[in-house]
């Protein structure tokens, strides 16, 4: 695998094109975020924030109706699709408008907040092996693929996985320690799981790994006060709107864990390391970015 394998950490991070100046939102993506669930809406709330940060053009969320007034109030510049639930999380009569609303999506994120049912398990499965979009893949959705091992190594389009250790130990039945060695070769086997070689993973923590079937890089920004509930959500966003600006997946995952750390290196250098929570990330990610631009 060394021989084959490439290290690309030292190599420059992926750049957005600047901007055209007759350009409108429907240059810069449609993303479709997937998620939230009684007691979790702030989750996917999160997500469409950071997306809407990071340059979407439309961000709409897909949540169940038990949720969806809440997950509205959280911002008035995405929009909201209730769809049917069990009272708590989506059940499977959701699948089917569902799939309507994919087909205008340009992008899919789908898991955070999503909850833990064999009717998740059931939708994620469909959307994971049918749909042929790009997609993230987070939280309660990687849940529900550690179950399907099937459909982890079909995926129909290009994926993005974003587990934390635990749950890359569900996924994989591997407990990673704590050596960079060890969670690239992890990351890697993972991302090789996938025959037809359109799995990114990324393995979060301190050091996070960008991994793919044949090269890695480990992210040097970010910081341990990011280690804070919602943080991941606010990653999965920013990587779904990069992928429907245009960039692949390895460029959105590799440019998209530089700038969630790099917001989260802003807002502890403002705020303290303490006292950061993840809507501060999403807050300083216009400075992360203008950083890069500049």
């Amino acid at each position: 695998m060394k021989d084959t394998v490439k290290d690309l950490s030292k190599q420059a991070v992926p750049r957005l094109e600047p901007r055209d100046q007759q350009g409108h939102k429907g240059n810069y993506g449609r993303v479709l975020l997937v998620g939230g669930s009684r007691g979790m809406a702030g989750s996917i709330s999160l997500s469409g924030m950071a997306a809407l940060r990071s340059g979407a053009g439309l961000v709409t969320i897909a949540t169940p109706r038990c949720v969806q007034s809440t997950v509205a109030s959280f911002s008035p510049a995405y929009m909201t699709v209730g769809l049917a639930d069990d009272d708590d999380r989506l059940d499977t009569h959701a699948m089917d408008p569902l799939m309507e609303l994919v087909k205008e999506a340009d992008v899919i994120a789908i898991g955070p907040g999503l909850g833990r049912s064999p009717a998740i398990v059931s939708i994620v499965e469909q959307l994971y092996t049918q749909v042929a979009k790009p997609m993230v893949v987070d939280a309660d959705a990687l849940n529900a693929l550690a179950k399907l091992p099937e459909a982890l190594a079909t995926p129909r389009g290009p994926r993005v996985l974003t587990p934390h250790p635990g749950e890359f130990a569900r996924l994989t039945g591997d407990k990673l320690g704590a050596r960079p060695s060890t969670r690239t070769k992890g990351a890697l086997a993972l991302a090789l799981r996938d025959k037809s070689h359109q799995t990114i993973v990324v393995l979060k923590g301190s050091g996070t790994v960008v991994a793919n079937h044949k090269q890695h890089a480990t992210n040097a920004t970010g910081n341990p006060g990011m280690g804070t509930g919602g943080a991941g959500d606010v990653l999965t966003g920013v990587i779904a709107a990069l992928l429907a600006q245009g960039l692949d997946a390895w460029q959105s995952a590799r440019l998209g864990v530089h700038v969630h750390g790099l917001a989260g290196d802003h807002a502890a250098e403002k705020l303290g390391q303490v006292s950061l929570i993840a809507t501060d990330i999403v807050d300083y990610l216009p400075s992360a970015f203008r950083e890069l631009g500049e």
